[in-house]
């Protein structure tokens, strides 16, 4: 449930687009976004800090946007967010005993250190590529086609998550 209501904004702002504008679409994306901090802080007390960072990018980035009515700078911060999240996950195989991969569980899952930084590389490499792949479509093609991209390598993304360990896990659990 939490995953759908945070794609919802992404979605929102892909049919917005689609129907309007970029600068409608990203008014939509920076409420809507807003709207998802505010669930966690109700349910949970305290909104994941990825949650705040990803809402911080996308009012600054939005406004921006909309302040000098180019789509530039909210196309560009996807892969600000991604670069920014490998840089993360890469220091944190040199700051701290556990990679961020494994800090993220909060030791509900218990593997392996050198496995967790296999998995981080992984993840890393595959940030790392949507950023560029990102970068790419949105200098390249209309903003309907890249909302298009974006809209699939988030539930790319998602779906990578979801499977990204499950074999690793599988074999240690058997």
């Amino acid at each position: 449930m939490n995953a759908l209501i945070d794609l919802l904004p992404l979605v929102v702002f892909w049919v917005v687009l689609k129907l309007t504008d970029i600068y409608q679409a990203t008014m939509v994306l920076m409420g809507g976004y807003a709207l998802v901090v505010v669930y966690h802080w109700l349910r949970q007390k305290r909104p994941p800090k990825m949650h705040l960072v990803t809402a911080a990018m996308i009012e600054i980035f939005g406004a921006l946007t909309l302040y000098f009515r180019n789509p530039e700078f909210i196309k560009i911060k996807f892969s600000l967010a991604y670069i920014l999240t490998a840089a993360a996950m890469l220091s944190s195989h040199f700051i701290g005993d556990k990679v961020l991969l494994a800090r993220m569980t909060q030791g509900e899952i218990n593997l392996p250190d050198k496995l967790w930084r296999r998995m981080s590389l992984a993840w890393i490499s595959f940030f790392l590529l949507l950023a560029g792949v990102n970068f790419y479509i949105a200098e390249n093609y209309s903003d309907g086609a890249w909302a298009n991209f974006k809209l699939a390598s988030v539930f790319l993304l998602h779906m990578y998550a979801k499977s990204s360990g499950d074999p690793a896990v599988a074999k240690l659990r058997v």
